[in-house]
């Protein structure tokens, strides 16, 4: 019966140290956001799973206050030299299976 009661504990402990810590708040780099969205920096978020993770992670790292998901089913094309920069907004575009399609400032 301890010998039962031992495995389960032991168990237990296992399964809790393989649990993940929680994600610490996502700060930028040098410590400050601009607020200038720049999306050089986070292009190769795209094709990414859009968690919220991922999400605040390319926000903070495009100087952007803001970001905003939009859904859509197609590919975007490359983006635009205006779209590049500019705004205090980063949008997202997301694909069907939840991948990051499209990055553009505004």
């Amino acid at each position: 019966m301890y010998r039962s009661l031992i495995l389960a504990g032991a168990v237990v402990l296992a399964a809790t140290a393989c649990s993940s810590a929680p994600i610490a708040g996502i700060q930028p780099i040098d410590g400050v956001v601009s607020g200038q969205c720049h999306t050089d920096m986070v292009l190769g978020a795209a094709g990414l799973a859009a968690s919220p993770a991922t999400v605040e992670r390319a926000r903070v790292d495009s100087d952007s206050l803001h970001v905003q998901t939009v859904r859509d089913g197609t590919r975007q094309p490359a983006t635009p030299a205006s779209a590049t920069s500019g705004g205090d907004r980063l949008t997202i575009h997301v694909g069907r299976n939840n991948a990051i399609t499209a990055l553009r400032c505004g």
